[in-house]
C-alpha cells in the first residue's frame, strides 16, 4: 500500500520554501527531506498536525494512497519501506 507524498505539491501552491516550512514547523530541513522524498516510514499525528496548520490543509492533502500499479507507473519499482524512522 503505497502512500506518496505531496508535500512538494503543497508548497509549491503556497510560493513556501522547504526549509521556511521547516523552520515554522520545527523540525530538522533534514527530516523534512526525508518525508518530502517519501522515504520516511511513519510521519508523527503531531508533525502532520503542523505541515497542515503552516500549510491551512488536510492530511489528504499531503499524503495520497496509490495502488501498486499506479505507484510503480509513477515512480517506477517500489523500494524498501524500512528506510528512516518516524518524523
Amino acid at each position: 500500500m503505497p502512500i506518496v507524498v505531496n508535500l512538494d505539491v503543497m508548497l509549491a501552491r503556497r510560493k513556501m520554501s522547504l526549509t521556511e516550512l521547516s523552520e515554522r514547523i520545527g523540525i530538522t530541513i533534514a527530516n523534512m527531506s526525508i518525508l518530502k522524498s517519501g522515504k520516511a516510514k511513519a510521519v508523527r499525528f503531531s508533525t502532520l498536525e503542523a505541515i497542515c496548520k503552516v500549510l491551512a490543509c488536510q492530511p489528504g492533502d499531503v499524503l495520497e494512497y496509490v495502488d501498486d500499479a499506479a505507484y510503480e507507473r509513477l515512480f517506477g519499482k517500489r523500494k524498501n519501506a524500512d528506510e528512516a524512522d518516524a518524523l
